[in-house]
């Protein structure tokens, strides 16, 4: 395990990418409502008839909470203020963001499992490629203790069927799904390249970040997009070799929260 890594968790065992039902929350939640508060709200809401109150609260306080309710829930906020003007697959990019923020495992098995194979020209990624992975993590003291066989397998399918949820992967029950088409959308770019200047990380070193892997994208390719918000008028973009400046318009995210949802 890499210095400061986060073990590898059964966390998805809650909930995949839950895009549905995680738009609905975000209609539910508002500002300084606790993942409890939530859950009652939902519960009183009628808007789940088909999920227990156990379940519903296992979403709430293991899929919801880690992923859009953590440092100040910021991340909540600026979706529900999104999603009146986000498309769906749009606001799925956004889930699938902090969806590998909150779970090293999926981010990882993007970044190390599904973008090699579509770079490769493979068309189908399987439940048993994502089991190599897992078990070489475990190999690799990824988790902070060896996962029996039926876990493997389990957090195998989860591993594909989050993919599945979020736009990357075929749906359906299924244990070997084709590779779909899958491209970052401009207002996902500008969202995140904002979250991560806002969050500290230094011009030079937003290209290289790992959240831009996830949608496949190397140094240069992320200079592209970059540069492509720079002709929309959200920033300003000057490259020198490997140095890059960038002149930011927004003075905060709710600034860029407007602009996108005005856009």
């Amino acid at each position: 395990m890499k210095p400061g890594a986060r073990p590898y968790t059964t966390q998805l065992q809650a909930g995949l990418g839950l895009v549905n039902e995680t738009k609905t929350l975000l209609e539910l939640w508002s500002p300084g409502m606790t993942a409890t508060q939530l859950h009652q709200a939902a519960l009183d809401s009628g808007r789940f008839p088909t999920i227990t109150a156990r379940r519903l609260r296992n979403i709430v306080t293991e899929c919801f909470a880690p992923r859009y309710l953590v440092a100040g829930a910021k991340q909540a906020a600026h979706l529900k203020k999104l999603s009146a003007t986000l498309s769906t697959a749009e606001l799925a990019q956004l889930m699938l963001i902090f969806t590998s923020r909150a779970n090293p495992i999926l981010g990882d098995f993007i970044r190390q499992v599904y973008w090699p194979r579509y770079a490769g020209g493979y068309r189908e990624i399987t439940n048993d490629d994502a089991r190599v992975f897992v078990e070489r993590a475990i190999d690799d003291s990824q988790t902070s203790k060896r996962w029996s066989e039926t876990t493997v397998r389990r957090v195998s399918a989860y591993l594909t069927g989050c993919c599945a949820d979020y736009g990357m992967l075929e749906r359906g029950l299924r244990s070997r799904r084709a590779i779909l088409p899958f491209r970052i959308t401009t207002p996902v770019t500008a969202y995140l390249v904002h979250d991560l200047h806002f969050s500290g990380v230094p011009d030079n070193a937003l290209l290289t970040h790992e959240d831009w892997q996830l949608f496949g994208l190397a140094r240069e390719d992320v200079l592209g997009e970059l540069k492509r918000l720079s002709l929309k008028g959200l920033m300003i973009v000057q490259a020198a070799g490997d140095v890059i400046r960038i002149g930011w318009k927004q003075q905060d995210m709710e600034a860029l929260r407007d602009v996108l949802s005005k856009s």
